[in-house]
């Protein structure tokens, strides 16, 4: 089976690539399994004093799996969201999201999970998940602190996409440089973690981060049943199927 995601060492950074190019880094089960895997093996690795996220493609994640959830269920994919969102919130490491390209619904879950979030211009967010008669839950989790209330409203109801400058007005970025950018703005973002103490940014972090734990740990399980029954609805399995027959056409 091919590796949907990679784990790379380096001078105190671990870098994991999303690269699943034939659904443009949907959350399949092996993708999102992959991804806590290697979120663990830097969370524990000495070596590592940062972690970035990335994608390897144009697109930086399109969402749910929408071919997996309109056959196997969403089930296990709902909790793995959350898994993933936790797995991030509660690493020891800053985890820092390098977004290029579109963000699409759960992959805004990613973006807001992260400690810093650095995207080039061009990055475009959609929660879409209204439009398919489903609604934002397990994400809901790390997105909604991130945003004002009038904002999460405009978002989540409307599913209308919005750019980077917007994301980062609206609290979901921390910063939006230019494409060309990109690359030094993350560079000098890790430059300047990498002069912080390991036991300083564990233990910040944990202050940054003990309201939203609390709150994953409180609410996780049941957002993922109410995603998952919502997945598996007659009205968004409709929507879905179409939505995927369109796609092939």
């Amino acid at each position: 089976m091919t590796e949907l995601v990679q784990l790379a060492v380096s001078d105190g950074v671990a870098t994991i690539t999303l690269d699943s190019p034939h659904n443009k880094n949907a959350l399949s089960q092996q993708l999102t399994g992959e991804l806590l895997a290697h979120l663990e093996t830097a969370g524990a690795d000495d070596a590592v004093r940062v972690i970035v996220v990335r994608s390897a493609l144009e697109v930086f994640c399109s969402g749910a799996d929408l071919s997996e959830a309109t056959t196997v269920g969403m089930g296990v994919g709902a909790q793995r969201m959350v898994d993933v969102q936790r797995a991030i919130v509660a690493n020891p490491k800053p985890v820092v999201a390098r977004v290029a390209g579109p963000v699409r619904a759960g992959g805004i879950g990613i973006v807001a999970a992260a400690d810093i979030s650095v995207a080039g211009e061009s990055a475009t967010f959609a929660l879409t998940e209204v439009r398919l008669g489903l609604a934002a839950a397990t994400i809901s989790l790390t997105v909604l602190p991130r945003l004002t209330d009038r904002a999460a409203a405009y978002t989540f109801l409307t599913g209308n996409s919005f750019d980077a400058m917007e994301a980062s007005r609206l609290g979901l970025l921390t910063l939006t440089v230019p494409d060309a950018d990109l690359d030094e703005a993350l560079s000098t973002v890790l430059t300047s973690l990498l002069k912080g103490a390991p036991q300083g940014l564990r233990e910040t972090k944990k202050l940054l981060n003990r309201t939203l734990l609390a709150d994953i740990d409180t609410r996780g399980k049941d957002l993922a049943a109410l995603s998952a029954s919502l997945f598996g609805s007659p009205a968004a399995q409709e929507a879905m199927l179409a939505f995927l027959t369109r796609k092939k056409k």
